[in-house]
């Protein structure tokens, strides 16, 4: 689609909801840009947002609300599962080979896959290698729990690391000892993992990962391709991080000068945080998230009714089945009908729960909790930058930074940067209130 777009083939793209349009903030960023400039708009069905710059920010705040939300659905749900894990339950995903799930979602030894796997077990702590014995069951025509998939050094070293096989029940944090049927036992077990901790190679050194907060945000203000996130180490060995030019690094075509990463994402958060984080500015962005809080939700009804149509069949099957036409079909057709009725049920809550409407003091509060964040916390300085920037083109003598709302673009010359930072070391917070006229207004957003 993204692709398409570029042949001016089509102008809107229809999504239900916003945060349905990508898996995560970064993506849908580098997306819609890509679609903008391509003359292709982003709709969404349930909120109706303004096309002006105004809808851009509450476009912003309303991905953060909805990720607030996404977590605390994500815990409510998390608590159901660790109540399951307590009882040593089943709670979905792949059941391990060698196990059965009864109806009452206990784990059971598998007469059949069990002695597989107590096989492999023994047959490794014996010597053979994971190679041989993956050759051995494929050639018997063994798969693992995936079916059709066959075994390989990674699922058999998975499968010989397991600690269900010597009865211990685990989920997330949950361990109980002896909560699950045992296949291996417990002297097996100890002498495959001791051999398994000498066998093992030595992990290669990890990167350290370097997140440039600014992606999707950058411009080159020369060509005005998106700059990304380049390195290099200087003849002492230090490694130093920038921004260049995407042009000036694949193409070729650009001679606009690399900027250090830790400067320019330190002076766009500051100037954000200045610029925005004003009373007067989160006071309309409360007014604007109220207002369109109180726009009615019209899934709530469809799902309802689709689910009081579900309880009706449901009664019908049950009236038959006391009038003795129970058969396996109506057996079967029962059982849809409830897993139908639960998802119906989990569908509701999940959309009251989206909205459950904050007050205005919710929302300043909320907001306002930017105000005094940790500037050296790259988690904080990234949400600053997801929620009010919309882009930043780099010019070879100045920054122009565009906010999300009206007349929010705002100018400053580097020049007026290196002053205003003359007095603060590569550690601190360069000193924004020298110029701070140049580039703030008293005018509202």
């Amino acid at each position: 689609m993204i692709t398409d777009s570029a042949k001016r083939q089509f102008d809107v793209v229809l999504v239900r909801k916003l945060d349905r349009f990508a898996r995560n903030r970064v993506d849908s960023a580098t997306y819609r840009a890509i679609l903008k400039r391509n003359g292709v708009k982003v709709v969404s069905a349930k909120e109706n947002i303004s096309d002006g710059p105004e809808g851009i920010i509450l476009e912003s705040l309303l991905e953060g609300i909805a990720e607030y939300y996404s977590a605390e659905l994500s815990v409510k749900v998390r608590r159901g599962q660790t109540e399951n894990a307590l009882k040593c339950k089943a709670n979905g995903g792949m059941i391990p080979f060698g196990y059965k799930v009864n109806a009452e979602r206990y784990y059971e030894i598998d007469p059949l896959t069990a002695p597989i796997v107590l096989e492999m077990f023994t047959r490794y702590a014996d010597g053979q290698t994971v190679k041989e014995i993956a050759e051995d069951m494929n050639g018997r025509g063994v798969f693992t729990t995936t079916k059709h998939k066959y075994m390989n050094k990674s699922s058999m070293h998975n499968l010989l690391k397991n600690r269900r096989y010597i009865g211990e029940y685990r989920y997330g944090d949950t361990i109980t000892p002896d909560g699950m049927p045992r296949i291996v036992p417990q002297e097996i077990f100890d002498r495959v993992q001791e051999r398994m901790e000498k066998n093992k190679h030595k992990p290669a050194a990890k990167k350290a990962i370097v997140e440039y907060i600014l992606t999707t945000k950058l411009f080159c203000g020369k060509c005005g391709v998106m700059m990304v996130g380049t390195g290099g180490t200087s003849k002492t060995g230090k490694v130093h991080h920038y921004y260049k030019c995407g042009n000036a690094i694949y193409k070729k075509s650009c001679d606009k000068k690399t900027v250090k990463k830790d400067w320019l994402e330190r002076i766009v958060v500051t100037l954000t945080r200045e610029f925005v984080l004003r009373d007067e500015v989160i006071g309309r962005l409360a007014d604007m998230v109220v207002e369109l809080q109180k726009r009615e939700n019209t899934t709530i009804p469809f799902l309802q009714a689709q689910l009081d149509g579900i309880d009706k069949r449901i009664d019908n099957l049950l009236n038959a089945i006391e009038e003795g036409l129970m058969n396996a079909s109506a057996k079967q057709r029962l059982d849809d009908l409830e897993a139908k009725k639960a998802d119906l049920e989990i569908s509701i809550a999940r959309e009251k729960i989206e909205k459950t409407p904050l007050s205005r003091e919710q929302i300043i509060f909320w907001i306002s909790k930017f105000k005094d964040g940790d500037i050296d916390d790259p988690t904080y300085c990234q949400a600053i930058l997801d929620i009010f920037v919309n882009s930043v083109f780099l010019y070879d003598d100045k920054l122009t930074i565009t906010f999300n709302w009206k007349d929010g673009t705002k100018t400053v010359t580097l020049a007026e940067l290196e002053a205003a930072s003359e007095n603060a070391t590569d550690d601190e917070t360069p000193n924004l209130s020298g110029f701070s006229g140049s580039y703030l207004d008293d005018k509202p957003p």
